[in-house]
């Protein structure tokens, strides 16, 4: 990986909260955050951000003229960078580099336009700069008033953990030394919902726990959307102030044989995996914050990956959406925030409805997965400061 880097902030908004303070203590709590909502009038569980932050984004929304046109995705954004940067004591005068992702991008403004669209046959004004995926680093730039490159990307829902890598390339490069990097996704919408119930992966349950990401003894699919964005300080060399270090990336793509799936033990995890651990031993990773997003065949094949890698001593497994659900593009730095928090507070957060057989007494090496339609694998492996 070259040069040493530092996590000197992580923040979010999301179905948790927008404070580090209570998004711990939401964890800490065996209850989810999903709600059942009416979509094309049916009830669809979905995750909302909290009503505390809806204000907080009504707020932003209105404090300056531009940002009332701007789609939910790139002021989740905004907001979430805002108090990165902030903790992180980062001034606009660094010229720090950005790089936020988002799987669908401006889902909102996008389905408006295009009814608008369909029912008068003229396109509204603002509908394209509102709607391309370049708006979201852009705009956070704009807010920021930053100097330094500013990058947007999709890779369906590995991409904020690509944005980790990216931002990693550019320091290493010698071109920055500090980057922000991240995902952000507002995918609560009809059309959306609709096609991932048209997958036949859509939570359909009437239990406790809606969505059953890695219960491996489930016999249908239980995958649920979410929303929400979260955003990471990157710096070059390993810092005092720093949360965690990254201590090993990896990344992987395996051969398309279908549009979504992966092989039945997830060979680019496997690959990514391995790529991160280097050459730290696997015992030493206390940790593995899995993708697991509540499928049948997406939780058995990162389960089977890892087995693959790590043998017979297993560490500990978690996951964040049985509680929030799946942010797609801001899913990956969700799951780093959990990481970082793990670490932070030395404190394993398990599955409540998963028997726990290996409770790490230590947190020190913290594992985190990421992938994306057709198996765009990343692996992340972060170790206390």
């Amino acid at each position: 990986m070259q040069k040493s880097i530092s996590i000197t902030a992580v923040a979010s908004i999301s179905p948790l909260g927008i404070s580090q303070n209570e998004i711990w203590k939401n964890y800490l709590k065996p209850e989810h955050q999903l709600s059942s909502e009416m979509f094309l009038d049916k009830h669809t569980w979905v995750s909302k951000i909290t009503e505390e932050a809806q204000k907080a984004i009504t707020e932003l929304r209105l404090s300056d003229s531009k940002y009332k046109a701007l789609d939910d995705t790139v002021l989740y954004a905004i907001y979430a960078s805002r108090k990165a940067i902030n903790t992180a004591n980062w001034r606009e005068s660094d010229n720090f580099g950005i790089n936020i992702g988002s799987s669908r991008g401006a889902t909102t403004l996008f389905e408006k336009y295009h009814k608008s669209f369909l029912e008068s046959k003229v396109s509204d004004t603002l509908s394209s700069p509102t709607t391309t995926l370049g708006n979201i680093s852009s705009w956070v730039a704009h807010d920021l008033q930053t100097q330094g490159p500013e990058i947007s990307h999709s890779i369906t829902c590995s991409t904020a953990l690509h944005s980790v890598l990216n931002g990693i390339a550019w320091i290493n490069s010698g071109m920055c030394d500090k980057f922000l990097v991240g995902g952000s996704e507002a995918p609560l919408t009809p059309f959306t919902i609709a096609q991932m119930k048209a997958l036949k992966i859509y939570s359909k349950s009437k239990n406790e726990y809606p969505c059953r990401a890695l219960d491996l003894d489930k016999t249908k699919n239980t995958m649920v959307l979410g929303e929400g964005a979260a955003m990471v300080c990157l710096e070059a060399g390993y810092k005092k102030n720093a949360l965690a270090k990254i201590i090993g990336i990896g990344y992987a793509t395996e051969i398309l044989k279908h549009n979504i799936s992966i092989s039945s033990d997830a060979k680019c995890f496997q690959k990514s995996m391995k790529m991160a651990l280097g050459d730290v031993n696997p015992d030493e990773v206390d940790v593995v914050v899995m993708h697991a997003p509540g499928t049948l065949k997406g939780d058995a094949s990162e389960f089977k990956a890892i087995e693959k890698v790590f043998g017979n001593t297993l560490p500990a497994l978690t996951s964040n959406k049985w509680k929030i659900g799946h942010t797609f593009g801001a899913s990956g730095a969700l799951s780093l925030e959990l990481a970082v928090l793990m670490l932070q507070y030395q404190k394993y957060i398990e599955v409540p409805f998963i028997e726990t057989k290996n409770t790490p007494n230590k947190l020190e090496t913290i594992l985190v997965n990421a992938v994306g339609f057709g198996g765009n694998a990343v692996s992340i492996l972060l170790g206390k400061n």
